[in-house]
């Protein structure tokens, strides 16, 4: 490209700024990861009038923008980070002379359009596309396609713990949500059955229509990132064990042995056969807590409550890091606040103390053919009351203090969920079409799961624990730069290095650009041909 503009030579040049949907598309360019992602894409067109990557990079930029709706696609469009995938003859920016309003002039991909175009592509491209997509071809594209081209790019943490969970997607009463199914929560949103509660209680219930989704994700112990790796939406009543346990069968089928190690679940995913599925077949460990009306967690419980029960003392998570140095002034302002506060809230309880005991080789559970592995949890608040919870797992340990850490990951799983519901509006749906619903939540999911990847490339792990909307806050202009083009390639430039690169050409490439700038400056403000419709 320098070479190319210090000889004259140059289609096209524009101001960009640093912005998070630009930086977003450079690297999955620089990955190519749209063409490997679209050459197995389940789409429903016989006929590829648009191209699958174009389609898969306009819904990755309104998931990016935090819109679901395929009508805010003209809008986002303007915000400039997909055209860069674009070049100059396919998209190009005018202004008008009278108003100096900005839009855009764009090619496309065919020539059935009978208006002035303004987006590559229709927004009701994208909305038939991903209704008529088949449900079960996109969820298994998501948790085999997927997984395997990160694979591809070392995006796997070696440890290889994975994190299986089920939530729920309330939607509002409507019947027309298709595959909804309507169950009675208690306050804390966990479903019950009302047969169960007394009348007393039944009060507090309350009926509410949903889906279940089901994920598996991959994070670290520092939690520095959290990928989803598999996705399904099902009705409300599916129990979310064969969902689960089928995903891992697919993601160990896609990407091979040794990627997935550890596979920490809750206890809604008490299977036997299950895990020792996974333990045998897929060498895959498995950690969850047992519940209390299980033999194996009575068997446990009597032997830590033996008297040659030998409890470990379990340490107490790391103090947050003290914050830095500040004025005197503010210091002592802060040191009054914090006594002021104290003086006011009641006296704080300490943290009950905690100690862990761990068991090898229980053969309780019948239905399990492998020997599970117990760690038993006992915890003393301060009126000297003892609580014992107790989880079970096929893998072996140096201190059992350890896999109750582990188990501290799930938690994770559980702060993602919120997030996305709260802050990317992933249950906001805005169509009662299943596919649509599942397209929804997949493309959510995988959005999130890019932006998280990037970031870990370019170092800034810290920015993947806050929400999305403050991530983008993070990621806002940060610097101008210079973008040229010329025959399909792009180069980015400081604007003091194009600076340079101007002052020290020769006479003829000078004159060469000169006049190129001058085409180009008088197109920005011509206004393109004839409409061939009503204004």
């Amino acid at each position: 490209m320098l070479e190319a503009f210090r000889s004259g030579k140059f289609d096209a040049v524009e101001v960009v700024n640093e912005v998070a949907e630009r930086n977003f598309f450079a690297f999955l360019r620089a990955q190519k990861l749209l063409q490997e992602l679209a050459a197995s894409y389940p789409t429903p067109r016989v006929k590829e009038e648009v191209p699958v990557w174009f389609y898969l990079a306009a819904d990755l930029a309104l998931r990016l923008h935090g819109r679901h709706s395929f009508h805010a696609f003209p809008f986002v469009v303007r915000s400039g980070g997909l055209l860069s995938l674009l070049s100059p003859e396919q998209a190009q920016r005018r202004v008008e002379p009278q108003t100096r309003d900005l839009h855009l002039q764009c090619t496309g991909f065919n020539d059935k359009n009978h208006y002035e175009r303004e987006t590559p592509c229709d927004a009701d491209f994208l909305r038939k596309m991903a209704r008529d997509t088949k449900v079960e071809a996109l969820e298994r594209w998501f948790a085999q396609v997927v997984p395997i081209a990160m694979k591809k790019r070392r995006a796997y943490d070696r440890e290889g713990i994975f994190i299986g969970d089920g939530s729920y997607l309330f939607v509002p009463d409507n019947p027309a949500y298709e595959d909804s199914e309507v169950l009675w929560f208690d306050e804390h949103n966990h479903p019950v059955s009302i047969q169960t509660v007394s009348p007393e209680l039944r009060s507090r219930l309350t009926r509410r229509r949903c889906y279940k989704m089901v994920t598996l994700l991959h994070t670290n112990r520092a939690r520095e990132f959290f990928y989803y790796v598999g996705a399904r939406v099902v009705r409300g009543r599916t129990h979310e064990s064969a969902v689960l346990y089928d995903m891992v069968e697919g993601f160990v089928q896609a990407v091979g042995h040794g990627v997935m190690k550890l596979l920490i679940l809750d206890r809604g995913f008490l299977d036997g056969e299950a895990i020792g599925h996974c333990r045998r077949k897929h060498r895959v460990e498995v950690l969850i807590p047992l519940k209390k009306t299980m033999d194996l967690y009575v068997d446990a419980l009597g032997l830590a409550q033996s008297p040659g029960a030998r409890w470990e003392d379990l340490p107490a998570p790391p103090a947050p890091p003290p914050p830095p140095a500040r004025p005197e002034p503010i210091e002592r302002r802060e040191v009054k606040r914090r006594r002021t506060l104290e003086e006011r809230r009641p006296p704080l309880t300490p943290p009950p103390r905690r100690f862990v005991m761990g068991i090898h080789n229980l053969s309780t559970w019948s239905s399990c053919p492998v020997p599970l592995n117990v760690v038993v949890n006992r915890e003393i608040d301060a009126s000297g009351e003892e609580h014992f919870w107790a989880l079970a797992t096929t893998r072996q340990w140096d201190r059992p203090s350890t896999i109750t850490e582990l188990y501290g990951l799930r938690s994770g799983i559980e702060e993602r969920h919120r997030q996305l519901k709260c802050f990317q509006d992933l249950a906001a749906f805005r169509s009662r079409a299943f596919s649509l619903i599942t397209h929804q939540v997949i493309f959510t999911l995988l959005t999130y799961t890019l932006l998280q990847w990037q970031l870990i490339r370019q170092e800034r792990a810290d920015l993947n624990r806050k929400t999305p909307p403050r991530v983008r806050d993070h990621l806002l202009p940060a610097a101008e730069q210079i973008a040229l083009y010329y025959q399909q390639c792009f180069a980015f430039l400081d604007v003091y290095e194009y600076q340079e690169i101007l002052l020290t050409l020769e006479e003829s490439a000078r004159l060469k650009i000169l006049q190129k700038t001058r085409e180009l400056r008088r197109s920005m403000y011509e206004l393109p041909g004839p409409r061939r419709g009503p204004p």
